[in-house]
């Protein structure tokens, strides 16, 4: 017997092996955001292996879900653009409201505004967007837009702006003193002559490679995140973060699912994972910014707490980011088409 059994499996035809499917958790998130550690750490604890792609933008984001491109599972939208994406029919329910962990988001972040009852989304980062400035190259005052739109000499062919028309007309709409997401021609008008008038000083449009650089002197002035902002400080102590007269604007970026998600379960096992305390401790600290989660803090390192970057001072005006309407969105369209000539 033994003999014939090894006849046989002389002769029978040597098949492929087949592939091990591990689980998987593919994450689109912005560039440099998502900290390492935090990955890792999932990976660890649930045996799901972590797939990370990157963008720039929000209008990034959208486009490519609303392509059908990229079958991830957990995204990273703006808060302003959280009713746009739950219009569109982009996101699935993940019902925070259910999850053991939610107890540990702020009060001021639950049932937010743009998704009442934490149905779609549950807070990821909040954060501010300015400007930072290389203080050995120009020593002026830098609380307003001004030297970042009609730029001093020193500043000139040294700006980097983003690659986003709502964040770049948003400022500049700040700065003119007009309300965001307008929907008036002529105040729009006034943006896309700022705008065209600042373009010959401005040496790169790009949401990515900030820290760089303004670190390597590429860039003397460029918009910034405040936490990206401070990771830039660390490496070069002149980079300094603006807190501009005329308003800063702010956000709360936040954790969805996609509705083509090829793996929704693991998505939510992240989302939860992720509202622990340490866990939020681990992203912040990573990133620079403040993660909404009320037991996070006693977790921050020292430097976090205090940073004038994170730590945002009495007194500064905040203006918080806003969902613009179809008719606004296609001002600011036309606007950026125009500087993008």
């Amino acid at each position: 017997m033994k003999t014939i059994l090894k006849f046989l499996i002389l002769f029978l035809p040597v098949l492929p092996a087949l592939p091990v499917m591990a689980d998987k958790l593919y994450v689109y998130n912005w560039t440099d955001y998502t900290a390492p550690q935090l990955l890792e750490k999932f990976e660890n604890e649930f045996g799901i292996d972590v797939v990370l792609d990157t963008y720039d933008s929000n209008e990034t984001l959208l486009a490519k879900l609303k392509s059908g491109g990229g079958n991830y599972d957990i995204i990273v939208p703006s808060h302003n653009f959280v009713p746009i994406f739950i219009a569109e029919g982009l996101l699935q329910e993940i019902n925070a409201r259910d999850m053991p962990t939610l107890g540990n988001i702020s009060d001021k972040w639950l049932n937010p505004p743009w998704d009442r009852g934490n149905v779609y989304t549950v807070p990821w980062q909040l954060g501010s967007t300015s400007f930072t400035v290389n203080t050995d190259v120009y020593r002026g005052a830098i609380d307003t837009y001004e030297i970042l739109f009609d730029p001093p000499p020193a500043l000139r062919g040294q700006i980097g702006m983003f690659n986003s028309p709502d964040d770049v007309t948003a400022m500049a709409l700040i700065y003119l003193g007009y309300p965001l997401c307008n929907e008036s021609a002529a105040q729009m008008k006034q943006v896309r002559d700022l705008l065209v008038a600042q373009k010959s000083h401005v040496k790169v449009y790009d949401s990515d490679g900030i820290k760089d650089r303004l670190v390597s002197g590429e860039t003397h002035i460029h918009m910034n995140w405040n936490g990206y902002s401070f990771r830039a400080r660390q490496e070069k102590p002149s980079l300094q973060y603006a807190i501009p007269k005329e308003g800063l604007l702010s956000w709360v970026d936040n954790l969805a699912v996609p509705k083509n998600a090829q793996n929704p379960d693991n998505a939510k096992r992240f989302i939860e994972f992720f509202m622990r305390p340490r866990n939020a401790a681990l992203q912040s600290n990573f990133a620079g910014y403040d993660s909404g989660n009320a037991n996070a803090t006693r977790y921050l390192d020292a430097d976090k707490k205090s940073a004038p970057e994170i730590a945002v001072p009495d007194g500064a005006s905040l203006v918080f980011s806003e969902t613009c309407s179809t008719q606004a969105i296609a001002l600011q369209d036309r606007v950026w088409t125009d500087i993008k000539k």
